[in-house]
């Protein structure tokens, strides 16, 4: 009794030790490898991708910023420019008023200083003008045989706010055209600086 279970038990064994492997088995551990040596190059690879090119990186954001031009203040419009402007004496004043396109009005007044109108407060408009951003050119109309051209720029002043006076400055060459002593054409030319008046103030 005993002899017979002894053998039937040596026969299940070598029956379970000899069994045939099954293949699928095998097939799907060699897959599971595959994918996880697949996996550990793809992952490596892209470790040493990324070592590579954040120097790259880094080095080509620095030279676009250091190539960025630097902002650039706003520009002022060209109509800011327009307001009240000292003129050559105390008391006189230039009137400028920038159109569309850049055309220019205004007109002077301005103590007259011939023979005829010495003394008198005279209104000088502007027969014709240009505006192109700061640059500024005009020609007045003739009074008594006297006239006026201009060609200059805008600038900023001392003025520290908009409605202060001499925020703006107009710098240029005057000529003043007339006639001399004998009654012949005569020009004489000068360099200026008008400042502008406060915003809601007239000449002083």
């Amino acid at each position: 009794m005993h002899l017979r279970r002894f053998c039937q038990g040596r026969s299940t064994l070598w029956a379970w030790k000899t069994a045939p492997v099954n293949s699928s088995d095998n097939h799907d551990a060699s897959q599971f490898r595959v994918r996880r040596w697949f996996t550990l190059v793809v992952m490596r690879f892209t470790l040493v991708l990324a070592v590579l090119f954040l120097p790259l990186n880094t080095i080509l954001a620095a030279h676009q910023n250091a190539a960025a031009p630097a902002p650039q203040p706003a520009s002022t419009a060209a109509s800011d420019y327009s307001g009240m402007y000292s003129f050559l004496k105390e008391g006189e004043f230039v009137q400028i008023t920038i159109e569309e396109n850049g055309k220019v009005s205004g007109f002077i007044s301005r103590f007259g200083d011939s023979g005829t109108d010495k003394g008198t407060f005279l209104d000088q408009f502007l027969k014709s003008g240009k505006s192109d951003g700061a640059k500024l050119s005009f020609t007045t109309e003739s009074v008594h045989g006297v006239w006026f051209t201009f060609d200059g720029a805008f600038s900023r002043g001392s003025g520290k706010k908009p409605d202060d006076e001499g925020y703006y400055v107009l710098r240029g060459t005057l000529t003043r055209v007339g006639t001399d002593a004998d009654n012949k054409p005569a020009s004489q030319a000068r360099q200026v600086e008008f400042t502008s008046f406060p915003k809601d103030a007239g000449p002083q």
